[in-house]
């Protein structure tokens, strides 16, 4: 291994597999066969596709590569990735996590004589879809920065959430 495994480790690991993961995991909860199958087909082909031209690259330029390198194309690079990665993961948050609050604030009767249930939820996604999962998300994000454990978010977020369903407060 050379001093430039630094380099792609982060690109593969860091940013790629992630991305790959993530779309495939998204297919494969819908049921959908397609999701591992992309992942590992998408993942691999990418990562040996890295492999093969790095070696290439390498090989053609030498010791240059140094000179190639130090010209922020990396960073701008892994910057860019960084960025990809980052949205779509963003994406997937708002349809990965999924908070229902059934609460309901009143019960009319329609036009036609049925009754019109409002509840918390409505309320909210008529405001902003997804806000829920969006404070959540964020909130989770300030704690992981006052360095609380994961593991300890993890069954937090557990016992609220059985908690919240046991008293009628989430669904």
């Amino acid at each position: 291994m050379g001093p430039l495994a630094g380099v792609g480790d982060p690109l593969v690991w860091g940013t790629l597999r992630p991305i790959t993961a993530a779309i495939g995991a998204s297919l494969a909860l819908t049921g959908n066969i397609a999701g591992p199958i992309l992942f590992f087909l998408a993942f691999n082909t990418a990562r040996l596709a890295m492999k093969w031209f790095g070696l290439i690259y390498g090989f053609k330029k030498g010791l240059d590569i140094v000179k190639d390198l130090s010209g922020n194309i990396l960073q701008k690079l892994t910057e860019g990735a960084t960025i990809l990665g980052l949205f779509i993961m963003g994406v997937l948050v708002t349809k990965w996590t999924s908070i229902n609050v059934p609460l309901v604030v009143s019960r009319t009767a329609g036009a036609d004589g049925k009754e019109i249930i409002t509840t918390v939820q409505n309320i909210l996604d008529d405001l902003v879809p997804g806000l829920l999962s969006l404070v959540l998300t964020l909130l989770m994000m300030k704690l992981l920065k006052k360095k609380v454990s994961p593991i300890a978010l993890i069954f937090i977020l557990f016992a609220v959430g059985i908690i919240g369903y046991g008293l009628g407060i989430l669904a």
